[in-house]
């Protein structure tokens, strides 16, 4: 029986990844969408939309996938999109503090699935403006560990396009600058010949707050829950996980 439960377990494990991997599919599909809506399906004048496919093929969505998202949302398929960015606010367990950034084309309907979603996670809703002085909005480049790229070769390459300083996150470097300079930090990066992941706009947290490990459980089973919302697009939290928790969560796993 042993053999039979590790495999119903292993199957129950697949089938919750290849879930999360369509919603993320789907979530970066409606990026590319509105940002051929606003900025036109010319990725080489908008953008935006170059960056949003550019995460889109790192994350391997197929690029017939990528292609159609660009026709409808450029308005070249006959299809209509129709989204509406929504930022609401709240508190999680222990604290921490929650932006949740919802990309809808039915606002009501968001709502309630988000305030649903916190009451039964342990969260609860903020007053618009209460939660986000805890945030500052950045442009960030995420750029992967490789051979041969180092942490002063990407400060290097994007000191005069005005970045504010390259953060080393363990499996890659994020570049945080400027929300208006995110663009020109990027083309550095491309003309230093650094590949990157992804280049957007986030909310970076100006003051962290560091639970415990029961409080970290439940703070990402909040945010997993939201991000499993189709209405939600990014969780932005001030949760900072410190080596001795994150070591703790990844022995219990």
């Amino acid at each position: 029986m042993s053999g039979h439960s590790k495999w119903a377990t292993t199957k129950h494990k697949k089938a919750v990844i290849d879930a999360r991997r369509a919603k993320s599919f789907a979530k970066l599909i409606k990026n590319i969408e509105v940002a051929a809506k606003v900025g036109g399906p010319d990725p080489a004048g908008n953008p935006t939309l170059a960056d949003a496919i550019q995460k889109a093929k790192k994350t391997s969505v197929p690029n017939d996938n990528i292609d159609r998202a660009v026709k409808r949302g450029g308005g070249l398929s006959g299809d209509s999109v129709d989204y509406q960015t929504i930022m609401y606010e709240g508190y999680g367990p222990a604290g921490v503090a929650l932006l949740i950034e919802c990309l809808t084309d039915n606002k009501n309907r968001a709502a309630a699935e988000v305030r649903t979603i916190m009451s039964r996670n342990g969260g609860q809703m903020a007053d618009p403006g209460s939660v986000a002085y805890n945030f500052s909005r950045k442009g960030v480049v995420s750029v992967s560990k490789t051979d041969g790229v180092s942490e002063d070769d990407i400060l290097l390459a994007v000191l005069e396009a005005g970045a504010e300083e390259v953060i080393d996150r363990g499996g890659g470097f994020e570049v945080i600058t400027d929300p208006s300079l995110l663009v020109e930090a990027r083309k550095a990066i491309q003309d230093a010949g650094i590949d990157y992941d992804a280049a957007e706009a986030e909310f970076l947290a100006t003051v962290n707050v560091e639970p415990d490990l029961e409080g970290v459980r439940k703070a990402l089973a909040l945010v997993d829950a939201l991000e499993d919302c189709d209405d939600v697009q990014t969780v932005f939290t001030n949760m900072k996980v410190t080596e001795d928790v994150a070591k703790a969560l990844e022995e219990s796993d």
